[in-house]
């Protein structure tokens, strides 16, 4: 398999309002910039969607380490949630409807496809690379 690196970030001007994200691809000497938003969304959606968009433009199964500065998202997988919303018909332990199920399907889908690990970034601080990706989903809100 082949080892890629993946930064992302998703941002919103009101939660919920306008919304981007942004993500970063890196396989070797290769970069990959992606972005796009939506008119009516949140943060949380946008920050799944990022890693989304990024794993869906691999054509083939990778080895993928992502770095997200969204806890959400990170801790999600890291802490296991994802895999007992499935469990319990995405259902949270108070019995409420998991918020945004269709992007955490889609991108349960693909982590099965792909071999992912999850990074926690600080966010807004010195990393180059997500802070690159905040500024490219801040750029799509203003698309929108």
């Amino acid at each position: 398999m082949k080892q890629v690196t993946l930064y992302t970030d998703g941002a919103c001007s009101g939660n919920p309002g306008a919304g981007g994200w942004g993500c970063v691809l890196l396989y070797g000497a290769h970069r990959l910039e992606l972005s796009g938003g939506e008119v009516e969304t949140t943060n949380n959606r946008m920050e799944l969607f990022a890693v989304i968009a990024g794993l869906e433009r691999l054509k083939y199964p990778c080895r993928v380490d992502v770095y997200s500065d969204s806890a959400y998202t990170v801790r999600a997988f890291e802490e296991g949630w994802v895999y007992e919303w499935e469990k319990s018909a995405w259902k949270k332990a108070d019995k409420k409807p998991v918020l945004n199920v269709d992007l955490w399907q889609r991108l349960l889908a693909l982590t099965r496809t792909h071999a992912v690990t999850f990074h926690k970034v600080k966010g807004h601080a010195d990393n180059e690379l997500n802070n690159r990706c905040d500024e490219l989903a801040r750029a799509a809100i203003l698309r929108e």
